[in-house]
């Protein structure tokens, strides 16, 4: 049994939740994201909000798996401030739907000063509505100071670190993350990111807490299975069916649930 804390599944297809029950999921979080191209209109993020919240909760129930999402403008597409504010403001008439658990996945992509912006604007949205928080990283050699101005920004804001998820961390970003009291996310690509293997490696350096793993599933390589192929992982190094059940399980249950929204139930 798992819980799958950060998958796109409007990018996979129906078969693909199937093959997710059968190897154990009861339980998925859903960021908003880049759709695989910029969107042209708040129009379309309207529509995409609709989908995130009425349609996929219902392809997920079938195969008997909780869907919640998070929603936002996401850094990639932040870059044009009138639409990034557009956007955001119609995301308030959302959040009190059934499986909405916050704003996310919002961060930064080029560590541009206009993502840097909506970021902070995003930060002060979530404030005003109570909202929990999933954190995007950058990638690749960004990632490092993508990561300091993301949690330098945090900090500012005084928001709760036991209520801030920042994923997509890394060997070379986690301790940051995990020293300053935020939840931690690795990942886990076939190529980039963090595989198996790697996180694996992780969790032996730095321990259970406040850390989880996730598959993404999006546009490009992925694997919707990455999440119970590192259980494996970790099961071939030896590791107690406890420790595996903390960090793929236990962990997420702990930190969503401060939302009140999520469930591993399917309704």
């Amino acid at each position: 049994m798992y819980i799958d804390p950060h998958v796109h599944m409007v990018s996979r297809t129906t078969d693909d939740y199937e093959r997710m029950a059968l190897a154990g999921c009861v339980a998925i979080t859903e960021p908003a994201f880049w759709a695989g191209y910029d969107r042209s209109s708040a129009a379309g993020f309207f529509d995409y909000f609709r989908t995130l919240t009425e349609y996929e909760p219902r392809r997920a129930a079938q195969y008997g798996i909780a869907h919640h999402t998070w929603l936002c403008i996401n850094p990639k597409e932040a870059e044009d401030l009138g639409l990034a504010r557009e956007v955001m403001s119609i995301i308030p008439e959302f959040l009190e739907r059934p499986g909405v658990l916050g704003i996310g996945e919002i961060g930064l992509n080029k560590n541009s000063r206009n993502e840097l912006r909506i970021f902070e604007e995003h930060l002060e949205l979530a404030g005003r509505h109570d909202q929990m928080i999933l954190i995007h990283t950058p990638h690749l050699e960004d990632k490092l100071k993508g990561t300091r101005l993301i949690l330098d920004a945090l900090d500012d804001a005084g928001v709760d670190p036991g209520r801030v998820l920042v994923d997509h961390v890394e060997e070379h970003t986690v301790e940051l993350v995990l020293d300053r009291g935020y939840w931690a996310g690795m990942t886990l690509y076939p190529e980039t990111k963090c595989t198996p293997q790697r996180a694996a490696d992780i969790f032996e350096v730095y321990g259970q807490e406040r850390i989880w793993i996730n598959s993404a599933g999006d546009w490009g390589p992925s694997d919707p299975l990455a999440v119970p192929k590192c259980q494996q992982e970790l099961r071939s190094r030896g590791h107690l069916e406890e420790m595996i059940r903390k960090v793929s399980f236990e962990n997420p249950l702990k930190f969503l649930s401060q939302s009140g929204k999520f469930s591993t139930n399917s309704p």
